[in-house]
């Protein structure tokens, strides 16, 4: 990130110029910054170079704003640090929603778009937990994995890097979702409002994905999957890659299985990712803390609903009436305590 004297957030024609250069043709990230670091600041490389003009900034402005949308500028203070250190970080993204939540630690799940219900139900528990521990979520808001991360995590946090502009719904059967995210958690994009999303957008979308997080959860992800171009350049920025592991008789596990064999980190439950990323300052506290020494509300409920039976956590959320991030909060500290045992088909019980 470059600051300094010409830093967007003490001198807003250098913001002005940062986007001029940003949205003009043939000036990618590399190019961006070459000029910056030649001519010294954006509002000299635009004296010298063939840019937008302000009147075409102004336009995407004001139509980004009646989304309720903003830019976000390299050297602003919400441009996320995390991606702004990653190499080929975008100079500028469109963003919808709340902008504190770049703020926050953040993970990515990723996987496949004609995911198994299993699959699903896996990102899904996996994102609840993740973001009842105090993680963001990002995704690509695909189908399958993507959507199942993004829908189980709204309530704790989650961002949705787009290949197209912020206000293009792609793929369409996600509109409600696209929606939702807009109005609780944050949509981004490096490309212009309006841009549709072209195929060689997506490995672009990819890298912010991995550059907002300190690591990248891949579900079923095919030999030839975009989640493996994720996990890549997870790898190139160095975030950890992480895989949940499937049977080598089925293709849609042959990329993640050859991601384990080259060194990835296997994952079975949320604790593996935990363990290695530890937890954020978020962390729910635990049970016997919580109102003198006697679990109230949610906890309280979800307490009586559990016992030695294996019980479905979606049953859990539909019998104490309460949201699944709350359901996940309590069964992760239950979970720390050790008083919680979990079985397959997304069932858990008291030990």
């Amino acid at each position: 990130m470059f600051d300094g004297p010409h830093s967007p957030e003490s001198d807003p024609q250098e913001r002005r110029a940062r986007l001029r250069l940003a949205r003009s043709a043939r000036i990618g990230p590399a190019t961006f910054h070459e000029a910056l670091s030649h001519f010294g600041s954006a509002r000299a490389a635009c004296a010298r170079l063939a840019t937008c003009s302000d009147a075409d900034i102004e336009r995407e402005e004001e139509r980004l704003s009646r989304f309720g949308g903003r830019f976000l500028v390299t050297g602003d203070a919400c441009y996320p640090a995390t991606l702004a250190a990653a190499a080929g970080a975008p100079q500028v993204l469109s963003a919808i929603g709340d902008t504190t939540l770049l703020a926050r630690p953040t993970l990515a799940l990723v996987g496949a778009r004609d995911a198994s219900l299993a699959g699903r139900r896996f990102a899904a528990e996996l994102a609840a937990v993740l973001g009842a521990a105090g993680f963001v979520i990002a995704s690509g808001l695909a189908r399958g994995i993507d959507a199942a991360a993004h829908d189980a995590a709204l309530a704790t946090g989650t961002v949705a890097v787009l290949a197209g502009g912020v206000d293009q719904v792609y793929p369409p059967q996600n509109a409600a979702l696209h929606g939702r995210i807009a109005a609780e958690g944050l949509i981004l994009s490096e490309s212009p409002l309006g841009a549709p999303p072209v195929a060689r957008a997506f490995p672009r979308r990819n890298r912010i994905v991995s550059g907002l997080s300190a690591g990248v959860v891949v579900i079923e992800a095919a030999a030839r999957s975009g989640s493996l171009i994720t996990a890549q350049r997870a790898a190139e920025q160095g975030r950890e890659v992480f895989v949940v592991p499937g049977s080598p008789m089925d293709p849609r596990y042959a990329g993640s299985n050859s991601l384990i064999r080259d060194g990835a980190i296997l994952v079975r439950d949320a604790n593996d990712i935990l363990d290695i990323l530890g937890r954020p300052s978020t962390l729910p506290q635990p049970l016997e803390q919580k109102g003198q020494n006697q679990p109230r509300g949610d906890a309280a409920r979800v307490l009586e609903a559990l016992g030695a039976v294996p019980t479905a956590v979606d049953e859990l959320v539909r019998r104490c009436q309460v949201s699944a991030a709350a359901v996940a909060e309590v069964l992760l500290a239950l979970e720390l305590e050790g008083r919680l045992e979990r079985h397959r088909g997304n069932r858990v019980s008291l030990m």
